[in-house]
């Protein structure tokens, strides 16, 4: 297909919607890459929870990447555009009362509330409304495409979600360099402002119609997956490459300013989301013929050694090298992953069982949570690249147990 083709496809496969929607997601995922940044340095230096910074931020996306398989009722109830305005306007106050406890007036009222409750309550909140812009952006897409472009409409989406990751922090890093870092959280909010107003005088709500379903059947279908425990172990074993992936904004950020002695953390971060930019088209075609379970653990593999370059190497240029080599094992794997999934599930329940393969994110988030906190206040200061050398190990076991799995799973 030459290139004018694609782009007469591009104009005439999609609604005005389908670039709406997209164009929302971008600043989205802009405002949220943005405070993900952050929020851990934020944590533990402007707001006082230096032991457990890393775990709070963990559970707040630990409910922001569980929720969505329930989120989706109230797309069904609601409408994918009451939906998405209240998600904004959520995580517009939401954001704001994070930044607010790194304020001197704000830190007065977390501290009458009760510090601790006080985040807690603000990060959950913050977590629950972003559950549910997944599936009204998904749910749009698939609406808003024609059978024949539904996977370039994907592909745009995926796309858009990649540039938001790559541009958000670096926008974090200017706010943070000339305001302040609770300014980045701000700067969120106020995105998330206008993408509330974006939302009601651009989106229109898609046509067509949905299975619609109640708590209740969203609960039987929950069950029901977690009562399988082929699927349920193959999602477990794979969520240790979640426990690596988020130390890039859990750990990598102390690293680089305590070790690495480079105080554009947000910069280093970004690396991850360019190379993915850059890797997935070539490294996708480079595997696709593979086997899904052989792209996924080679995969695995290389991410997990990526590690052991940035703690051997201990210094700039490596830690760089290091994160790419990792982004080009996400990029080999993070394709036939739901591939592989899809092979897992039932054959009469593939789209029940597909609603639920975020739930790595969601427990790799949590646990490398807890982790990195205990690394950084355990390591940073005194054997700094045993952090990363303990990640490897962490990502070799998961390799291993992948491997054992797939043969027994085989079997």
């Amino acid at each position: 297909m030459t290139l004018q083709q694609r782009l007469n496809e591009m104009r005439s496969g999609f609604s005005r919607t389908f670039w709406v929607a997209n164009t929302l997601e971008l600043f989205e995922r802009l405002a949220y890459y943005g405070s993900k940044a952050v929020l851990v340095k934020f944590l533990a230096e402007k707001v006082g929870f230096h032991d457990e910074a890393a775990t709070l931020a963990g559970l707040f996306n630990f409910v922001l990447y569980f929720l969505p398989a329930l989120a989706g009722v109230f797309v069904d109830k609601y409408g994918f555009k009451r939906t998405l305005m209240a998600c904004f306007a959520i995580f517009c106050v939401g954001y704001f009362l994070i930044g607010l406890a790194g304020m001197a007036y704000g830190a007065a009222i977390a501290e009458a509330v009760g510090k601790k409750a006080y985040m807690l309550g603000v990060l959950l909140l913050t977590a629950v409304g972003g559950s549910l812009i997944k599936p009204c952006i998904v749910g749009t897409v698939t609406h808003t495409s024609k059978p024949e472009t539904r996977a370039l409409g994907f592909s745009i989406y995926y796309s858009l979600v990649n540039l938001g990751g790559a541009i958000g922090p670096v926008i974090a890093y200017s706010v943070r360099s000339e305001l302040g870092i609770e300014y980045v959280l701000i700067m969120s909010s106020v995105t998330s402002l206008l993408l509330f107003f974006g939302a009601l005088f651009f989106f229109k709500e898609p046509e067509g119609t949905t299975e619609r379903k109640s708590f209740s059947q969203v609960l039987g279908n929950m069950m029901m997956v977690f009562a399988n425990i082929k699927f349920m172990s193959f999602l477990v074993i794979f969520s240790g490459f979640w426990i690596m992936f988020w130390q890039l904004f859990y750990t990598l950020p102390f690293y680089s300013t305590d070790v690495l002695k480079y105080e554009a953390y947000e910069l280093l971060e970004t690396v991850d989301a360019w190379c993915i930019i850059l890797l997935t088209i070539p490294v996708t075609a480079l595997v696709s013929k593979w086997k899904p379970i052989v792209a996924v653990t080679l995969g695995l593999a290389i991410a997990s050694a990526s590690w052991i370059v940035i703690g051997a190497g201990g210094n700039m240029t490596w830690c760089i090298i290091g994160i790419g080599l990792f982004a080009f094992g996400e990029a080999m794997q993070a394709p036939r992953f739901y591939e592989y999934v899809s092979l897992l599930a039932p054959k009469d329940q593939i789209g029940t069982f597909m609603g639920f393969a975020f739930l790595p994110i969601a427990i790799g988030t949590l646990t490398a949570g807890v982790l990195s906190d205990y690394l950084r206040i355990n390591y940073l200061a005194t054997k700094p690249a045993m952090m990363w050398y303990i990640l490897a190990m962490i990502g070799l076991a998961t390799t291993v147990l992948m491997l054992i799995y797939n043969k027994l799973v085989s079997r």
